[in-house]
């Protein structure tokens, strides 16, 4: 677990990495690339309410990505809605498809938790591949999906929209560190480390969870929105499992239960997949490889390793002072020599 002045700095630095990236490059790819990471970073530190914070391991939340993608592209595209409108729905959708997969998926814990989001996750796949193809085009997907029109900004310039998604990046980490930092954080965190202790202090342990839940389906659905828009393009893949797998990996990697650790894995893990990719066709058993390798030798991700070699690196606190005062001896004991 990271201090609050670790975050703190590691906010600071991160800052002023998002800021430089436009002024170091002018490459397309790159910026493309940053701002992909940016939005899977915040469907990853969205997740991390429900692994890291809470414990639980979802593999459904491909379900709350793929729906906020889908509420921007039909509101925009099929209801002629503003950008905002569309990213508005984006996230009351993934909310929504989250309080839906609470009602079963909270009925059971630990392994059984995870094969319900699962099993729901999957059916929305389906539902949107074949059943609800008038709406959601099927394999073909919903191409020419639109961007922001603010003050006559071109948003479809790279960089005014590396920009657009900075800020909106910026505000769920500050978000997501007040809400971290709440009464209502620590309460969940302490459902995390004895759920029965909770319940007996008082909390509504159910409640906290579900509203735990919703919060990280609403990010998660703004993640997709934001992919939607980023991509210009929707399809059904962005709901299967995998996805769920890929952040899975992605928060493993930096380190779950913390604020910046998904982030710092969503980094890894994309320029992982970039170098890998035009290396080897089988860069996804490769990368499969150095995620069993990380669990292994870096349990806690890769932040957590840092900050505990930095704890070892930091002198040691000095010694209590005596209880006499200075200079004056402690009286000896009855019966000791004097």
């Amino acid at each position: 677990m990271t201090t609050p002045r670790q975050d703190a700095a590691i906010a600071a630095g991160m800052a002023a990495a998002v800021i430089a990236v436009p002024f170091c490059t002018q490459n397309d790819f790159l910026l493309n690339l940053s701002i992909l990471i940016m939005v899977w970073s915040i469907f990853a530190v969205g997740f991390d309410l429900v692994f890291g914070l809470l414990g639980m391991v979802s593999f459904g939340h491909a379900a709350f990505l793929g729906t906020g993608g889908y509420a921007l592209a039909l509101a925009t595209q099929r209801y002629g809605l503003p950008f905002e409108a569309g990213l508005a729905l984006a996230i009351l959708a993934g909310a929504a498809c989250a309080w839906i997969f609470s009602v079963f998926a909270l009925r059971v814990s630990g392994i059984f938790f995870a094969l319900v989001t699962l099993a729901l996750s999957q059916l929305m796949y389906i539902l949107a591949d074949s059943k609800l193809r008038e709406w959601t085009g099927g394999a073909d997907g919903l191409p020419g999906i639109g961007r922001p029109e603010l003050a006559g900004i071109d948003f479809f310039d790279t960089v005014n929209f590396y920009w657009y998604v900075a800020a909106v990046f910026a505000l769920v980490m500050a978000l997501m560190a007040m809400l971290r930092a709440s009464p209502f954080g620590r309460a969940v965190a302490g459902v995390r480390q004895n759920e029965i202790r909770a319940a007996q202090l008082g909390y509504n342990v159910q409640r906290l969870k579900q509203i735990t839940f919703l919060v990280s389906g609403a990010v998660g659905g703004l993640a997709g929105g934001l992919l939607a828009a980023v991509l210009m393009y929707m399809n059904p893949q962005m709901l299967h499992w995998t996805t769920s797998g890929d952040v899975i990996i992605m928060t493993l990697l930096g380190g779950a239960g913390t604020l910046w650790g998904p982030v710092a894995g969503v980094l890894l893990f994309e320029a992982l997949k970039e170098w890998l990719s035009g290396w080897t066709p089988y860069w996804y058993g490769i990368l499969g490889l150095v995620f069993i390798l990380a669990t292994l030798y870096f349990p806690q991700g890769v932040l957590g390793a840092l900050q505990a070699r930095w704890s070892r690196k930091r002198p040691a606190a000095p010694a209590p002072a005596s209880p006499s005062a200075p200079g004056v001896p402690l009286a000896p004991r009855e019966g000791s020599p004097s």
